[in-house]
């Protein structure tokens, strides 16, 4: 069943992957975008099978995502990713390379405490409110949207390091929000359905491996 299950898992990410490249080829999409999305979905799905390796991807595709958010103004997503995400990808390499299970498959998953985690809400409550206001000075085109998105990545990211299952429903809200701003974006000419995609990839994963880390961790009880 397990090989049943990594068959249909690498046949999905295979099947995406084309898929992204084929929609860049017919709809003359941004070669920036096409990439950003590869590696993007290149690090979700190895991130979600608990692969250190996995942040070569990210760093990759955060510095060409940050590209396309700086063409597209969407300012909040620039400094999150260039100035934050890549740092923090550099950690989580180091961090989860020390933090593998016995046989070297992947990492060892973890829960955090209620209490930590109402924390990171609060704290994240205070920053979206603080952040939609810069933003709105500056002329981004979503403040609101924008600053939800970055703050929520934020704390998913610190999430993601710490090898927390919660880091996938911060994900999960991050990607749907995402998805709607990028759709926006590109039904209004803008050629970045590589992105639309990418994100929309995002949020299904988000779902499926919250499941299967929550499933791993209660199992290992």
């Amino acid at each position: 069943m397990d090989i049943n299950k990594q068959i249909v898992e690498k046949c999905f990410y295979i099947l995406i992957l084309v898929l992204i490249v084929i929609n860049a080829l017919i709809n003359n999409d941004s070669i920036f975008a096409m990439i950003s999305a590869i590696c993007g979905i290149s690090y979700t799905f190895f991130a979600g099978k608990g692969k250190p390796y996995c942040y070569l991807f990210g760093i990759t595709g955060s510095a060409f995502y940050g590209f396309i958010s700086w063409q597209n103004a969407v300012w909040g997503n620039l400094f999150l990713y260039i100035l934050y995400y890549v740092p923090m990808q550099i950690a989580g390499f180091i961090k989860w390379n020390k933090n593998l299970k016995q046989d070297k498959s992947s990492i060892v998953k973890i829960n955090v405490s209620r209490r930590e985690l109402a924390v990171i809400l609060l704290i994240s409550l205070f920053l979206i409110i603080i952040l939609s206001f810069i933003l709105s000075r500056y002329a981004d085109p979503h403040p609101i949207l924008d600053s939800i998105t970055t703050v929520l990545s934020v704390s998913a990211m610190y999430l993601t390091v710490r090898r927390s299952a919660e880091q996938w429903l911060f994900w999960l809200i991050v990607n749907a929000l995402s998805l709607t701003m990028w759709i926006n974006l590109a039904l209004n000419g803008t050629k970045v359905w590589s992105t639309v995609i990418m994100w929309a990839v995002y949020l299904f994963l988000s779902f499926y491996f919250y499941y299967e880390w929550k499933k791993e961790l209660k199992e290992s009880l």
